[in-house]
């Protein structure tokens, strides 16, 4: 395809862009951004190649408020006037404005978000908006850019993770005691209650939530100031912007500073964590629902139709949120792989960095909030649950204990008991508890009547009281202990 109709085809994607090429290379302007060194202008497919502008314009308020510190901290160092500031700050705030309200045209010509708003801010003041990039490069303001952003994001997806939490430990309140299968290799292994089973999730979600908040802090320093690289000669307060942004201090190292996307690497590998976490609870509500379990209803609200079968309800938000992971690491390591050879210190191919972490920021909400209308509004289908409990000779670990203890049985020798006696609950199509004694003493002589308690499901599960079991008792005390830990209540 040639190149001018590429750039026409492609202008549909990119809303809001001027994207307009000229037909007449003679007529053609050098880019007003670093013209002076150039004597000839740049070719438009590279003016493609080269822009960002149609993916970090989410940047805006961020680059505004960046400004806005930076400007207001030349004013105060006397190193701009503070009418020129004040200029700064009114034109700043219309920008910001404008793009509210959709009333801002972007330049692709212009490259980024940075320029085109410094442009337009030379459009309405003059002068003046030229002064608002002194002591700063592009280096630092996107650096600055990003981590306000990010910091922003990160706060919000962990009351999305608080909101889910949440939802699971109402839900497990409410099922507290609510029998069923646990299971190793998909097989029924032991009896659980369903509210243990919602809080192992509570757990991990716990800890994305902490990986979340060491991240944040790491990427709580300011690199405003470190300029292009090396600093700047101009006596700026470094401390002042990082108050007035909330960072907690300025970067250490002007190098690192803008070379760093460390956070980034590190926010996507806890999103990465998020997204198994939540790829391993959809993986279960697709079983649970599915017609040979069917454990719970899901919503309808969460699920969709069959355009030919009309009998079907199929539970794709959940099979989405289990696919998200493969987008969400392909985003890790194509940021990683970015920035594996990179010399010190800012390359353009660190333009590469922002989609990834948009993206994955846009999933992670979006999976998030759809995982907790799922978990608010299903429904268990204890009946089943039952079923697929009396089907799995789940009491078979409880036997074995049982002979241990009571008959001093060596654990091995009680193993293997244990597993005659499940061959005769199944050559007779019955669960262990409706084998008699008479039928359990042809495989242990000196059974006794006790051992008939030991094989309900429901003894089974009040005795699991070990710290961390799933007693019901014990799962109401973990509930308690959630709800202080993650929730800050203390009822």
């Amino acid at each position: 395809m040639h190149v001018k109709n590429w750039i026409k085809f492609n202008n549909r994607l990119l809303p809001n862009i001027d994207k307009k090429m000229e037909n007449d290379s003679s007529e053609k302007k050098i880019n007003n951004i670093w013209g002076g060194r150039f004597s000839s202008s740049t070719d438009g497919i590279m003016e493609e190649f080269n822009s960002s502008i149609q993916f970090d314009k989410i940047l805006y308020l961020e680059d505004i408020e960046g400004s806005l510190a930076h400007s207001e901290m030349l004013s105060k160092q006397k190193i701009i006037s503070n009418k020129d500031f004040e200029l700064i700050k009114t034109g700043l705030n219309q920008i910001k404005d404008e793009i509210s309200k959709n009333e801002f045209t972007f330049s692709m010509k212009l490259e980024d978000i940075h320029m085109n708003i410094e442009n337009r801010l030379v459009e309405i003041i003059g002068d003046p908006g030229k002064k608002l990039h002194t002591a700063r490069s592009r280096n630092d303001q996107v650096a600055t850019d990003i981590k306000l952003w990010l910091r922003k994001e990160i706060d919000e997806i962990d009351l999305n993770l608080l909101s889910l939490q949440k939802s699971l430990i109402e839900k497990a309140e409410m099922y507290y005691d609510l029998l069923m299968p646990g299971y190793t290799h998909l097989q029924v292994a032991q009896p659980i209650t369903f509210g243990h089973h919602l809080l192992s999730y509570v757990e991990m979600l716990g800890r994305d939530r902490g990986r979340l908040a060491d991240c944040r802090k790491r990427l709580n320093e300011s690199p405003l100031g470190s300029a292009a690289l090396a600093g700047t000669s101009y006596p700026i307060d470094r401390d002042f912007v990082a108050r007035k942004l909330k960072f907690d201090k300025p970067t250490d190292n002007s190098m690192d500073a803008v070379s760093d996307r460390d956070f980034a690497i590190e926010f996507m590998s806890a999103s990465s964590l998020i997204a198994i976490h939540l790829s391993r609870l959809a993986e279960e509500l697709v079983i649970w629902s599915s017609d040979r379990f069917n454990f719970i209803k899901l919503p309808e609200s969460f699920t969709t139709g069959s355009s030919i079968m009309p009998q079907k309800r199929n539970p794709d938000a959940a099979e989405l949120i289990r696919a998200k992971p493969g987008r969400i690491f392909g985003n890790l390591f194509s940021l990683m792989t970015v920035l594996k050879g990179l010399p010190m210190t800012y390359g353009k191919d660190m333009q590469e960095d922002k989609e990834p972490i948009f993206d994955t920021v846009k999933t992670i909400k979006l999976c998030l909030i759809i995982m907790t209308g799922m978990v608010k509004k299903l429904e268990p289908i204890p009946h089943k649950m039952m079923e697929a409990l009396q089907n799995g000779f789940p009491t078979a670990t409880d036997l074995a204990d049982y002979l241990v203890t009571n008959l001093a049985i060596p654990f091995r020798d009680a193993h293997h008991f244990t597993g005659k006696v499940v061959l005769l609950a199944e050559s007779k199509s019955c669960s262990l508890e409706n084998l008699t004694l008479e039928d359990i003493r042809t495989v242990i002589p000196n059974a006794d009547n006790n051992i008939l308690n030991v094989l309900k499901i429901e003894n089974s599960v009040s005795k699991r009281t070990s710290y961390g079991g799933t007693a019901p008792k014990n799962v109401l005390m973990a509930i308690k202990k959630a709800k202080l830990k993650f929730l800050g209540n203390k009822k």
